[in-house]
């Protein structure tokens, strides 16, 4: 596999012309897009939306019909595959190196958009009404790429693709909804994962249950089941396992055959300071103090 720490590198590579710019390029992505058939890293984000000719993208295992155009997000260092697709002509590519986001607010911004984690099956499919809205900035940004590019170029192409960045967050927002109408509410199969872990002993064989052990079981990687999650429930996917352990902890605290160093043991710690530590912080109680106020009661 192939590490390119330049886009001038990259482009050699596909076959592509040189960049305009040595740290920000744009390729409109044709049908025969040699970046399908290969498989590797880069140092730039990548944002890319493509239409697919026919078939459909596996979400965990939903499949999802890819008439209208899909975005994918991939960070720097993330390994990109798109094997066996064939997609219509319609398409772009924008890569950005890293270097070339030094300084700027988007710098630190482009990091807390959780799709730059998700699973290349996790897509964003856009609306028509979306695309458009997708395709308008880019031909901005494609505008501006192609003019002899000056001291205001590099605001005015990441300010657009801020703008692309944004209204992406919008969109998925709105597939996590269409997401939830069409497989279930996901809070619902996390739950039914997270109990089976706790009943089938996992907890003292194990450990604690990891949000990636969960995610993997769900088949959408655990980004990607956080936003869900966060989306549904308004709490992340560690916030749910937090709290249905404390629940099971609850209920044995009220049984005063344990101590606490052997429900913390028997719910997977590896020590009780930790196990108080989090118990005080989703009850405000101690848990010899909670179970004393349900003696008391």
């Amino acid at each position: 596999m192939n590490h390119y720490k330049t886009l001038s590198e990259l482009h050699r590579a596909n076959g592509w012309e040189a960049p305009e710019n040595p740290l920000f390029s744009f390729i409109g992505c044709q049908s025969s897009c040699t970046l399908g058939d290969r498989e590797f890293t880069t140092d730039a984000y990548v944002i890319a939306l493509k239409r697919m000719k026919s078939g459909v993208i596996m979400y965990g295992r939903t499949p999802y019909d890819n008439a209208n155009g899909s975005m994918y997000f991939m960070k720097p260092r993330q390994i990109i595959e798109l094997r066996g697709l064939e997609f219509e002509e319609a398409g772009f590519m924008i890569f950005i190196h890293e270097d070339y986001l030094s300084g700027h607010e988007l710098f630190n911004i482009i990091q807390k958009y959780g799709f730059f984690d998700y699973e290349v099956n996790e897509a964003l499919h856009l609306s028509p009404k979306e695309e458009t809205t997708i395709w308008e900035l880019l031909d901005k940004i494609k505008m501006e790429y192609n003019n002899n590019q000056d001291e205001y170029s590099r605001e005015i192409m990441l300010g657009h693709v801020a703008s692309i960045l944004m209204y992406s967050q919008r969109f998925y927002k709105r597939q996590f909804i269409n997401r939830t109408e069409l497989s279930g509410k996901t809070i619902t199969k996390f739950e039914h994962v997270l109990q089976a872990y706790i009943k089938n002993g996992r907890l003292q064989e194990i450990g604690l249950p990891s949000v990636n052990y969960l995610a993997e079981q769900l088949y959408i990687s655990p980004r990607y089941l956080t936003d869900l999650l966060k989306q549904e429930t308004g709490k992340t996917a560690l916030e749910l396992i937090h709290l249905s352990l404390i629940s099971e902890a609850k209920n044995l605290l009220r049984n005063a055959e344990q101590n606490v160093s052997e429900i913390a043991y028997q719910l997977g710690f590896e020590n009780s300071s930790y196990f108080t530590r989090l118990f005080k912080k989703q009850t405000g109680l101690k848990p010899l103090e909670f179970r004393k106020s349900v003696q008391l009661n």
